[in-house]
């Protein structure tokens, strides 16, 4: 690889580091049942990091132990550390970074890009620091070995996570170079026919050419009540795999299941009500017994458990980083309710079934009756996972949400938190000001569209069961896109995932963004924010969040293109490759509604002109055509022409990934990393301790977790 490349994948120097800010919230929190319930449930969240950062790489969790290690060997007395190994300031300053950006990633890719990243300290400057006690070096040995270890690099697509058959890194298929992507699917086809989820699973192929499905679960032989698939513990297959079996193993992440569903039922002694009861003895039985149902029953309960004081989740969640897009990561989180906010997002949930009907493709593609979500304005106490989103829409089985209903939360201290004058590239100095004033505002608004009315709406077209469908098959719906009547649709026991596969995650969160792009037009919904009088008026304090929504829209999906990677052709982040087509379609808008102005061949001085002016009469337009065509192919799992519209919008040619990119990585600027408190018991007491927003802080933060 060459020295160019290489810098590339360096660590940030200096990451962002901030606080997420809870403390006056907790403080607020008097109730001590409600007190341990949130501790308990941050403990279970917490000690699945050891699973998160196994489905990382197989280096993450060796290197984190390297990291803890380091601590205890000094108490956290850096400086001495240093001193007594003979470092340099400078390295020890490297080490700290790389650490902090590790643990806010939860491995050593980053959680939003799913790229590798390597110290800037020399690796002999890493080795003399692990010189320090027989354990640190020890654990620097391992680290630095297993898998791709801390600093390799040579592979350029062991760099990026993906598919083992392009060479790329995935622990959701542990020592299975030689599985395809063809294998893959047929299995996980096998077990969709078979009514059972992959979330909570990891595929390995075995010498002999046998597949073995790892269930995480707290033990290794459940009973069979407890099993989703009964007794039955091995299968042969059909089809290509004909003469090829595939066998249940249980136990896997045995270790950490078994602590989280014991911390699960701590919580449930001090849950507030039955439902919640319930639905934390269904985790407890997902997480011991590795049963995908009762995960799925924990979900409909979470549900119904409308406006709780405190708000959590738990489980295989997110299933971005498999490149399978089938297989969740471990993600759980305890945030508080913020009961001022939580009223404009309630607001925004009684408007939402006159704004459906707003949405360009018609009541034949969308859900008979809109099934009111709770929407929720969260102050995060706890959140495990590779990376803190600003707002979540859960929970993600189609069935629950089209059925059931689902729950929106916006988080609102991850979206407050900002690092002090941090620079804002690629906005002209004329829009600067009203940018840094309206884009909090502006991003609210959009998170609050994005998961309600992006997420929340749309119905999948299905034959329910065999003959079954849930619309008028003799008679088809006529398809806003073609004009014709639909031909495609989900068959019995598919889902959106299965039938979408790889993409499917990126396009639904393009789907959300631009239904937050075009509803956040409507005047009406910016006044629920507080936000004008709901005329239509551009030049207004509304018409500058707008503006500054449809501005910072455009820079994100310029942005986007760090997480494009020119060598294996591959976008590594599904939102940033969403938010790239969004500008790509404000680009072919016309009439210079958005361009890329710049006057010097290096691309130095390029800035993003936005014309306000045309916001309403080409942006809106532009994105709701665009929107209608991937709203239609979703719902009528018309996966041919969806991927052909996806992979041509956000296909990058040589410009944009060369000079563009280049320009872009020179001016990036470091992703967050979040230092979170620890819930503490003391008697009958939870105590909440917080942390500095610093290097060391958030290294202390993991060392006193003890997970």
């Amino acid at each position: 690889m060459d020295a160019n490349v290489k810098q590339h994948y360096l660590a940030d120097s200096p990451p962002t580091v901030v606080r997420l800010e809870i403390k006056h919230h907790f403080d607020n929190l008097k109730d001590k049942n409600l007190r341990k319930y949130a501790h308990y449930i941050s403990r279970a969240a917490f000690e699945g990091t050891r699973v998160t950062l196994r489905q990382v790489s197989p280096e993450s969790e060796p290197i984190y132990d390297l990291i803890l290690a380091l601590h205890r060997a000094c108490d956290g007395k850096w400086p001495e550390l240093a001193q007594r190994t003979n470092v340099s300031d400078e390295n020890l300053r490297f080490f700290l970074e790389y650490s902090a950006q590790f643990l806010g990633n939860c491995g050593n890719y980053k959680g939003f890009g799913d790229s590798k990243f390597i110290p800037r300290l020399p690796v002999d400057a890493f080795e003399a620091l692990a010189s320090a006690t027989p354990e640190t070096k020890a654990a620097f040995e391992k680290a630095n070995t297993t898998g791709g270890g801390i600093y390799e690099t040579s592979e350029q697509s062991l760099m990026h996570l993906g598919y083992p058959e392009a060479g790329h890194m995935t622990t959701y298929y542990p020592d299975s170079p030689s599985i395809t992507k063809d294998e893959i699917t047929a299995i996980g086809d096998f077990f969709e026919q078979k009514g059972m989820p992959l979330e909570n699973t990891r595929l390995r192929k075995t010498s002999a050419g046998d597949f073995e499905l790892l269930l995480a679960s707290g033990v290794s032989n459940p009973p069979a009540r407890d099993r989703d698939l009964g007794d039955v513990s091995s299968f042969n297959l059909d089809g290509g795999l004909k003469g090829k079996k595939v066998t249940l193993v249980f136990g896997d992440h045995k270790e950490e299941m078994a602590k989280i569903a014991h911390s699960v039922k701590q919580a449930g002694l001090h849950a507030a009500n039955d439902i919640q009861k319930k639905m934390l003895d269904a985790y407890a039985l997902s997480f011991g017994a590795g049963s995908i149902e009762a995960i799925k029953e924990s979900q409909r309960l979470w549900v119904k458990d409308q406006k709780p004081v405190l708000e959590t989740n738990l489980g295989f969640v997110e299933t971005y980083r498999d490149p399978h897009g089938v297989r969740g990561e471990w993600e759980g989180f305890v945030a508080l309710v913020n009961l001022e906010r939580t009223r404009a997002f309630g607001k925004l949930v009684d408007s939402a079934e006159s704004m459906i009907p707003k949405l360009p493709w018609g009541k034949d593609f969308e859900k008979d009756k809109f099934l009111s979500p709770d929407f929720t304005s969260l102050e995060v106490l706890s959140f495990q996972s590779s990376g803190i989103p600003a707002g979540i829409n859960l929970p993600n089985y189609d069935d629950i949400r089209q059925n059931l209903g689902f729950k929106n939360v916006s988080l609102g201290n991850v979206l407050s938190a900002k690092a002090p004058n941090e620079p804002i590239p690629f906005i002209p100095e004329a829009d600067q000001e009203v940018y840094r004033r309206c884009r909090d505002p502006a991003f609210e608004v959009q998170v609050g569209i994005h998961e309600l009315l992006g997420h929340g709406t749309g119905k999948l077209l299905q034959e329910t069961a065999p003959g079954e469908y849930n619309f008028d098959v003799s008679s088809p719906p006529i398809s806003p896109v073609t004009g014709k009547p639909v031909s495609t649709w989900y068959k019995p026991g598919q889902t959106w995932s299965s039938v979408f596969g790889a993409i499917a995650s990126s396009y639904e969160e393009c789907r959300a963004e631009c239904v937050a792009m075009a509803l956040s037009c409507d005047f009406s919904i910016l006044q629920i924010f507080g936000l004008g009088d709901g005329k239509e008026d551009i030049s207004n304090e509304a018409g500058d969040v707008l503006f500054a929504s449809y501005l910072s829209m455009a820079r994100a999906g310029l942005v986007a293109l760090e997480f494009w990677d020119p060598k294996t052709k591959k976008w590594g982040q599904a939102h940033m490759q969403a938010r790239y087509s969004i500008l790509r379609t404000f680009l072919d808008a016309g009439d210079d509604f958005v361009k890329l102005s710049y006057t010097k061949e290096d691309l130095s001085d390029l800035e993003i002109r936005l014309d306000r002016s045309k916001i309403l009469s080409h942006g809106r337009p532009a994105v709701e055509k665009y929107l209608q065509k991937l709203h239609i192919y979703k719902s009528t799992a018309d996966v041919e022409a969806g991927k052909a519209l996806y992979d041509d919008i956000t296909s990058v040619d040589e410009w944009w990934g060369t000079a563009l990119r280049d320009l872009v990585l020179k001016n990036k600027i470091p992703r967050k990393v979040f230092v979170q408190g620890n819930t503490v018991l003391e008697g009958d007491e939870v105590i909440l301790k917080e942390y500095e927003p610093s290097l060391e802080g958030i290294i202390q933060s993991f060392a006193e977790r003890g997970v």
